[in-house]
């Protein structure tokens, strides 16, 4: 099912392919605006199209189940050959690269505006191309963590897509890398007239309209910090996720207690903010939604929704397992009452078939509006808290024990776990079941695992998938039949 999205204030509008490359456009101002709000839209359309995000990151042989429908559970059982439309759709990787197309366009088009508007400056246009640059590097990272070996493609196509032969993904991860770096160098902390990379109101908005919504430095970082650590490159973890450390405050990121994570009407998913870190947002006050393709349309039912059952759910038993911590606010048992602790992550927890709630925002929040909904929940990259427990796992594999226990701790404590004692635990498989617990539903389940796996091979199930190229999807055979110069995974030959 294709995603709806809903735009009403037209900020992450998308123009097409054919209409950006018109002969009138580059032309003004408001192109530029447009074409680079464009590579954000389509960017997030390749997310939500068939709900990637959470296909790709949390479902695939993750911590949810499927209540009925086979195509979920073949996607939980990594069966990604099934003749499923909805499974067929998510082995394309065309959306990705028409979001990369949009990038390149931008990259080599909008420096002709300087030229024909005065209102468009050289520091505009530098800004502008540094997004760019970034999110062209994210859908890079991106999309070979899904595919591992992808096509490089850094000039702008119009029409057929180009037929190129896969890159090897230490090639593409070494440019993406690169480009972040580079890219970080225009980017500001903040898009406030303040900062001096941004010089005065950006397209005549101020801090209020854009904060949470553009890539900024810590994005940029946030990304580098994951590409390193998805190549085992600790160090460096740690040295990107200093500079996060040192500078967060200065986007006026903040940590997010428990409840502010959760709440459906004005919590964190609900509006845009800082603390989003690079940050695809549905925000219901700017008049955005999606109808589809969003994490909240498998996992919502009653009481959330009118939705009997949901579609993906974690059953009771893994709940009790996963969170096995007294006082935990996200979820535990208490001790007075033998009743859940509150409702945060789950309702309906005694139920044969509890409902993952950490996750309810539909349009205000404030209840279900019936058949026609739309999602609103933001789908964001990171947050401080995912930033915290990634260098708490580099500190540990690094042997700086002391740095990662108190990352871990810390966590731990501002979720409600008072005595935390790590005395006989090994620390990497405590920050793993922390990001586990603190993660749920928001997209990292799945390459955690991976990372988990590079580092444990021996206590990790999905060691042989690692061994024998099965982390990857296979290719749409479309994709491949367009292109002869694709070769199937290996994997997926068998």
């Amino acid at each position: 099912m294709a995603a709806a999205v809903l735009s009403c204030n037209k900020m992450l509008d998308v123009r097409s392919t054919r209409l950006v490359t018109e002969k009138n456009y580059w032309s003004s101002i408001q192109d530029a605006r447009s074409a680079l709000m464009g590579v954000y839209g389509l960017t997030r359309a390749a997310l939500t199209d068939n709900a990637a995000f959470w296909m790709y990151g949390e479902f695939r042989k993750g911590d949810f189940q499927a209540v009925s429908r086979a195509e979920m559970k073949a996607l939980v059982n990594n069966e990604l050959n099934v003749a499923f439309p909805q499974l067929q759709s998510l082995k394309n990787w065309r959306r990705f690269y028409a979001a990369i197309n949009a990038a390149n366009l931008f990259i080599e088009r909008s420096g002709e505006i300087l030229q024909k508007d005065a209102y468009y400056t050289a520091a505009n246009n530098r800004l502008d191309i540094a997004q760019a640059r970034a999110l062209r590097a994210f859908l890079y990272f991106y999309i070979t963590r899904v595919w591992g070996d992808v096509p490089l493609i850094v000039s702008s196509f119009d029409g057929q897509f180009p037929q190129f032969a896969r890159s090897p993904q230490t090639t593409v991860l070494q440019f993406a890398e690169k480009e972040l770096v580079e890219a970080a160098k225009d980017l500001p902390f903040k898009y406030d007239a303040n900062d001096p990379q941004v010089g005065g109101a950006y397209y005549a908005q101020g801090y209020g309209f854009w904060k949470g919504t553009l890539v900024n430095k810590v994005s940029a970082y946030a990304v580098l910090a994951h590409i390193a650590a998805w190549q085992q490159r600790y160090p460096d973890v740690l040295s990107y996720t200093q500079f996060i450390m040192d500078n967060y405050t200065t986007t006026d990121a903040t940590f997010t207690n428990t409840k502010d994570l959760c709440a459906s009407d004005s919590g964190f998913f609900a509006r845009m903010g800082p603390s989003q870190i690079l940050n695809f947002s549905f925000d219901y006050e700017r008049g955005e939604g999606i109808t589809a393709g969003h994490l909240q349309e498998y996992t919502l039912a009653k009481p959330i929704t009118r939705n009997t059952l949901p579609v993906m759910y974690i059953p009771r038993d893994s709940i009790l397992q996963y969170f096995d911590r007294p006082g935990d606010e996200r979820f535990s048992i208490s001790l007075l009452t033998g009743y859940p602790l509150n409702e945060y992550y789950f309702s309906s927890f005694n139920s044969t078939i509890p409902v993952f709630t950490k996750i309810k925002v539909i349009e205000d929040g404030k209840a279900d509006k019936g058949v026609f909904r739309m999602y609103n929940a933001t789908m964001m990259f990171s947050r401080m808290e995912e930033i915290a427990l990634l260098r708490a796992e580099a500190a540990a594999v690094t042997n700086n024990t002391s740095e990662a226990s108190l990352l871990l701790v810390n966590n731990m404590k501002s979720r409600g776990i008072i005595n935390v004692d790590m005395k006989n635990k090994d620390l990497i498989d405590e920050i793993f079941a922390e990001r586990r617990r603190e993660l749920m539903g928001e997209g990292w389940r799945w390459y955690d695992q991976i990372r988990y796996a590079r580092l444990k091979p021996g206590r990790s199930a999905l060691t042989p998938l690692l061994n024998n190229g099965g982390i990857y999807w296979p290719l749409a055979d479309e994709v491949l039949s367009a292109n002869s110069r694709l070769i199937q995974n290996s994997y997926w030959l068998k």
